[in-house]
Order: C-alpha cells, then structure tokens, then sequence
C-alpha cells in the first residue's frame, strides 16, 4: 500500500461510521475519480469496497444510472459478513498462514506458496465456502500484509568481534595522525560483460529503454570484470583495477602496487608505514599465503612496514570501502549494461559525490594464475611480526625477507 492508498484508508476509517450506504459508495467513488489511473483498485485496497460497488458509485456520479431517492438500507441489512455464519473461517486461514506458530506443522501449505488462490482452495478442501478475494480480504483484517524475508541475523559472532573494531579503530586513529597512509581494500563482485540486464533504472525517452539480452549467460568472447578497489581514508579517493582473469593474492597486491605509484606516493612521500584494514576472507584473506608472500615483495619494493588489519568472519560490511566507495560506483552504473572492460573503467572513473570523492579506475589486462601455492620455504622468508592481539588478524611486514626457518603458523 502505497502514501496515497494509506491516505485514503484513513479518511474511510474516520467516515464510515457516518456515511450511508449510498453516500459510502459516492465517496468511494469520488476517491477512485480523483486517484486517476489506477483509482478503483486503490481504493479497493485501501477500503476493502468492493471494484463493483465502486464503479456503480462512478454511473451514479456520471448520471448513467438511475438512483432511488428516499430509500437507505435499514441497520442490519444486505449480505451477511463470511465470519457470522463460518466464524472457524479466520483461525482456520491464521493456521494456513502461520502453520508453525499455530501449532499445525502438518498442514497442507507448509511447504506451498501462500498465495490466495493457494489459501482459499486449502480453505474450501476443509469445507469453508470462500473466494480468493473474500481470502485477501480477512487476512487484510487480521493484520497480514505481504512482506519478504529481510537479513537481519547474522549468525554466532566471535567473542572478540567489537574488541577487534575498537583495535583497528584506534590503531587507524594512530596512523592518520602521524599522517601514514591507511587504506580499505576489497574486491567488488565480478560482473559478466554483454548487453546484460544491470538492476536499477535510469531516466530515457518514453519507450525508450534500452534492450538487453533476455538471458544473462556468460560470454567467453567478452569475459568478465573484477573491480579490485583501495580507498584511502584520509584523502577520501579510491583505485580501482579491473582485472579480466581471476581474484587472486596477486591481483590484489598488484592494485596496491599500482595505487601507491599512481596516487599513493605523491600523497605521503615521507611515509614509512602503510596500514592496510581487509576482509578476513577472499583473495587478501588472514589465511592466504599467497597474500603473506606478495604483501613482503610489496614491502620489499616500496621500502615500507605494511601493517594489516583482518575484520572478523561475518563482518565485511563494516570495512570502509564498501560504503564510501563501492556503494557509489554501484549507483553510478544502475540501469546501465556493462558492454566490455572499458564501459566498466569509465563508470568506475566517472564515480563523484558531493563530500569529494574522487576514484581513478584503470584496466588490468594481465592473467593471474588461478590455485597459486605457496611452499613452506617461500613462506618462511616472510618477515611477518604478530600484534599481540589476535595476531592471526593483525600483523606487520617488514621490507627485509625474514632469515627465521620456522614456518608461520595459522596462516
């Protein structure tokens, strides 16, 4: 029900009582010839009135039908209300609808859509005598309303989940102000390329809309994009590469790369730590050895300690990139099909908000091998030092290879 169907129920609410019969359907006509297009099944919806009852108000207004003067049902007359003469009608319909919390789990519709057509035939197999309208109409009255399923539980949380906020919190605070970079990194979803249906819409001439393909298979010949992002917090400005191959470790590192040569070392050139807050899974997942490993030749490079921060199993919405960044770049490209690789760089590049977000978007065409492994040798020479909190989701690696023989664990 939408603002103005919600109007219209209110005014009934308070002027049923005191209308007639015909002075009900008048008024009810009256409503649907105001609402315009779509005015009968409005105020069906919002009064249960009848579309019969309203279109004969509708004659009656225009002057097409004859109208008896003088005459007003007396109290108590015309067709009797369905519950008056099947009062089990109602909690039969709540034990369909809710079979679980009605206490009837073997009920016929447990595992059926519960759609009206659905609901009144199960009513009448019980011997009910009853329409799908007359059904839409008692559940209206009993409070249901159709609704879908919201995410809203996430599941068992880790017992150190918020400590591990406040810990990136604060050690995020500690960097900005000695003016180190700290960045969110993450991968959007992959995205097939084609003249494919994108959700949301744009505004185009009326009858105008662009014509996608009907069925969104994948198409070897175009491939796919994988938007990997930085967002620098600091600065409020993002890189993006699209890679056309695989989410790997490596592809990953490598945007890192490129960000810091690009935007990064202009920005803080007396910077000597790089803080890093990602998901804890994925292709920079606390247990990816191949993001240890490149992370050190990443280091190494750039002559910096890069310190990384793991949210906790369950919590990647909360890394900054996914609302200041990402969320925008996905509102940029709505309604718009993603044709190839270079239709997907300059929406992401084009991406601005009124705060100053800023995002530079580049292709990627190199192929990243897919299933990487790391040996226990390459791993050892990763000079990676343990925050002594939750140290498998916050370390530090050092520029120089590690000379240390062990191998990391967890890892």
């Amino acid at each position: 029900m939408n603002k103005r169907e919600a109007v219209i129920g209110e005014k009934y609410a308070a002027l049923a009582a005191h209308l007639t019969e015909r002075g009900r359907r008048i008024w009810a006509a009256t409503e649907a010839k105001s609402y315009g297009r779509g005015g009968i099944t409005a105020v069906y919806r919002a009064t249960g009135i009848t579309d019969k009852t309203i279109r004969r108000g509708l004659q009656e207004l225009e002057g097409t039908k004859r109208v008896a003067t003088g005459r007003i049902r007396q109290s108590g007359g015309g067709r009797k209300r369905l519950t008056s003469h099947d009062p089990r009608v109602v909690q039969d319909l709540e034990r369909l609808v809710d079979p679980v919390t009605r206490g009837d789990p073997e009920s016929p519709l447990l595992w059926t859509s519960k759609s009206t057509y659905h609901l009144s035939e199960a009513l009448q197999q019980q011997g009910h005598v009853i329409s799908q309208r007359s059904v839409y109409n008692l559940l209206r009255a009993s409070g249901y309303t159709l609704q879908a399923n919201r995410k809203h539980d996430e599941g068992a949380s880790h017992p150190d989940r918020n400590a591990q906020f406040e810990y990136i919190y604060q050690k995020v605070q500690r960097f900005l102000a000695t003016r180190q970079p700290v960045i969110s990194v993450d991968a959007k979803k992959k995205e097939n390329l084609g003249n494919l249906k994108n959700p949301g819409q744009e505004y185009h001439p009326v009858g105008q809309a662009p014509r996608v393909r009907v069925y969104d298979f994948f198409d070897k010949a175009l491939g796919k994009a994988i938007p990997y992002g930085v967002y620098d917090l600091a600065k409020d400005q993002g890189w993006v590469s699209v890679g056309i191959s695989h989410d790997t470790a490596e592809f990953a590192v490598a945007t890192i790369r490129a960000w810091w040569r690009k935007l990064g070392k202009p920005l803080y050139k007396q910077a000597t730590d790089l803080y890093i807050t990602a998901d804890g899974g994925g292709s920079n997942g606390s247990r990816v050895r191949l993001w240890k490993t490149e992370l050190q030749r990443l280091a190494k490079a750039l002559h910096l300690t890069i310190h990384v921060s793991h949210f906790p199993p369950g919590t990647s919405k909360w890394n900054k990139i996914e609302h200041r960044m990402f969320s925008f770049i996905s509102k940029n490209w709505r309604g718009r099909p993603l044709l190839d690789s270079v239709t997907v760089v300059n929406l992401i590049g084009n991406t601005k908000t009124k705060t100053g977000l800023k995002i530079t978007a580049r292709l990627d065409p190199k192929r990243y091998a897919k299933g990487r492994r790391v040996t226990d040798q390459e791993l050892r020479r990763v000079n990676l030092q343990r925050d002594p909190f939750h140290g498998e989701w916050n370390y530090s690696i050092l520029p120089q290879p590690s000379q240390n023989s062990e191998v990391i664990s967890a890892c």
